[in-house]
């Protein structure tokens, strides 16, 4: 099977990368691809560095075919707030002239699209399925929407087989990483690890949906699996729980109690802590997985810090 990773060298990229390097299936040809070189890369996968807003490098990436391809890549969304053009075409085009690419090479490529919950919105009480209007309140999430629903148009005239991902805030991102608006969400991991004082801006009756990288990945793999006829959007299972109840079970596992205060950011306490209950009996009978609890979320969370 040919494989393509676009983003393989950010964080979530990098646990899709470990985790098809463990099944060590030579028999696949993984080809990655990120704006800089990887240090990073298995010897038996193939390391192309170049920028996927650039039609001369998308031509010659997609030379030879793909029959999967996970779109990983893209900007935070603070970062494509501030900078509109670099936003439309890192987070939209580039998708889209990706996709319009392998459909014209390989209409059965299966593309598997790492899309956000930022296509939602302000979510106020109600309960979230794949079915929810989507009204986003930032560019970053519009262009999500929009290219969801273009993916799965290129699914309907059989041009491509392609799943949208709506993933939730990942844990824990590398301090490195910046323009995440759910930051908090995991410095939280890196500083109390690090038994250093944390001031969370949101409060902590913030009620957020969690996952792990660990389960990020796992969701990515089984849906390259389901069959084209399962659906083109998924919400996949995500842990609803509090700011304080997270940053009391990354306590209890890292075995340190740093000092954490709160505050009252109201734009992020609206966009990323007042989440609803989920409802993913969709995603559940298609056999997408969440983290069990806050405490092995926790753990996930510590591994890959």
């Amino acid at each position: 099977m040919r494989i393509l990773v676009t983003g393989a060298d950010g964080f979530l990229g990098r646990g899709l990368v470990n985790a098809l390097a463990a099944r060590n299936n030579r028999a696949d040809k993984i080809t990655l691809t990120d704006l800089g070189r990887s240090e990073t890369c298995p010897d038996f996968m193939d390391f192309k560095p170049g920028d996927l807003g650039d039609p001369s490098f998308l031509d010659e990436l997609t030379q030879s075919g793909f029959d999967l391809v996970f779109h990983l890549a893209s900007i935070p969304g603070s970062r494509a707030e501030q900078d509109q053009a670099l936003g439309h075409r890192v987070n939209l085009m580039a998708p889209l002239s990706l996709a319009d690419r392998l459909a014209a090479g390989n209409a059965g490529t299966r593309f598997v699209f790492a899309s956000s919950i930022a296509v939602y919105g302000d979510l106020a009480s109600r309960t979230v399925n794949p079915d929810t209007p989507c009204h986003p309140q930032l560019t970053y999430g519009a262009h999500k929407l929009m290219t969801e629903i273009m993916l799965s148009d290129m699914t309907r005239r059989g041009a491509l087989s392609t799943i949208s991902i709506r993933f939730p805030g990942i844990v824990a991102r590398p301090q490195s990483e910046s323009g995440h608006g759910s930051a908090f969400m995991s410095q939280l991991f890196h500083r109390i690890r690090a038994n250093e004082p944390f001031e969370c801006p949101v409060p902590a009756e913030s009620t957020c949906w969690w996952m792990s990288r660990d389960a990020a990945v796992g969701t990515l793999l089984h849906a390259a699996g389901l069959a084209a006829t399962e659906g083109c959007i998924i919400q996949p299972p995500a842990l609803r729980a509090t700011v304080a109840e997270v940053v009391e079970a990354a306590m209890r596992v890292a075995g340190r109690r740093p000092l954490v205060s709160y505050g009252r950011n109201d734009a992020l306490q609206r966009i990323f802590g007042s989440m609803p209950h989920l409802d993913a009996s969709q995603a559940f009978s298609r056999g997408f997985r969440a983290d069990a609890n806050v405490d092995t979320l926790a753990q996930a969370a510590f591994s890959g810090v």
